[in-house]
C-alpha cells in the first residue's frame, strides 16, 4: 500500500488556544503489510492515525492512500470509512448488545447486508479469533483481551481494504496484551495492509515492513523497519530508542 502526505498539519484547541497536533507533515512510503507509527507520547501519532481513517480532518496538506486522495466532502468521507477497519485502544463496544450484535451491526446498517448472512459472517469471523464460545456475551461480561478481539472481529467483518490500530493494548494488561498482539501478527498473514499505532516497541520491531516515527507533530524518519532500528538516523529517535529498549 503507498502512502502519501504532503505538508499536513492539524491543531485543536485547548483552553482557547490552538495546539499544534501535527506541523508540516510530508513523507512517501510503501508498505506491504504493516507500518507502524511509533514515538513518544504526544508527538501526533493517534492524530495521524484518525486522519488516516477519515475521522478527523487536517487543517491543510493533502493525503493520498494508493493513488487515490483522501476525500474531503462527508458523503465522499463515508464511503471511504466504509472500506476500513479501525480498531482504537478502549474498544467502543456498545454494552446493550452481544458481542456477536457488535460483530454484525456494521455489516447491517452500513454495508446493507441481510440480516441473516451478517450473522454468518460475523460467526464465521468470531469462530476464527477464538470467540464463538462468548457470542451471547455482553462486553461488560468479556475480559478485556476478549472484548478487544471482538472490536477486531467487528473490524475485520466487512473484509476492510485496510485495517487500522490506534494504542490496541493500552488499557489491558500483560497477559492480555500478549493475547492480542499474537492476534494482531496472526492478521498479517491475510495480507490485509495495516497501519498500527503502538508503544510495544518490541512488537513494532518484530511485526513492521516500515516505521514512521513522530515526535513533536513531526515525522522525524520513515524507513525500513531493520534499518530503522538497526541504526536511527535522528538524534530524537535514538533518544528515544535508548530509553524504551532499555527496559
Amino acid at each position: 500500500m503507498k502512502l502519501e502526505l504532503r505538508s499536513v498539519s492539524k491543531s485543536f484547541f485547548s483552553g482557547g488556544r490552538p495546539q499544534k497536533a501535527l506541523m508540516d507533515v510530508s513523507f512517501d512510503t510503501d508498505f506491504p503489510h504493516v507500518l507502524a507509527l511509533i514515538g513518544p507520547s504526544g508527538g501526533g501519532k493517534s492524530t495521524l492515525l484518525r486522519i488516516l481513517a477519515g475521522l478527523t480532518s487536517p487543517d491543510s496538506g493533502e493525503v493520498m492512500i494508493d493513488g487515490a486522495f483522501l476525500p474531503k466532502a462527508e458523503r465522499e468521507l463515508r464511503a471511504y470509512r466504509s472500506r476500513l477497519g479501525v480498531v482504537f485502544q478502549a474498544y467502543n463496544l456498545f454494552p446493550h448488545m452481544t458481542a456477536l450484535a457488535n460483530v454484525m451491526l456494521p455489516l447491517v446498517q452500513v454495508h446493507g447486508i441481510p440480516e441473516a448472512e451478517a450473522r454468518g459472517r460475523a460467526l464465521q469471523i468470531m469462530e476464527r479469533l477464538g470467540l464463538a464460545d462468548h457470542a451471547d456475551k455482553h462486553p461488560l461480561q468479556l475480559s478485556g483481551g476478549q472484548s478487544q478481539r471482538v472490536a477486531i472481529a467487528r473490524a475485520l467483518a466487512p473484509k476492510p481494504e485496510l485495517l487500522l490500530f490506534d494504542e490496541p493494548t493500552s488499557a489491558l494488561d500483560p497477559e492480555m496484551t500478549a493475547e492480542v498482539l499474537k492476534l494482531i501478527a496472526e492478521l498479517k498473514e491475510s495480507h490485509t495492509p495495516m497501519i498500527l499505532v503502538t508503544h510495544e516497541i518490541g512488537f513494532a520491531r518484530k511485526i513492521a515492513d516500515r516505521i514512521a516515527f513522530l515526535a513533536e507533530g513531526r515525522v522525524l524518519e520513515e524507513g525500513v523497519a531493520a534499518e530503522f532500528f538497526a541504526d536511527p538516523r535522528s538524534e530524537e529517535a535514538r533518544r528515544f530508542l535508548a530509553k524504551v529498549l532499555a527496559y
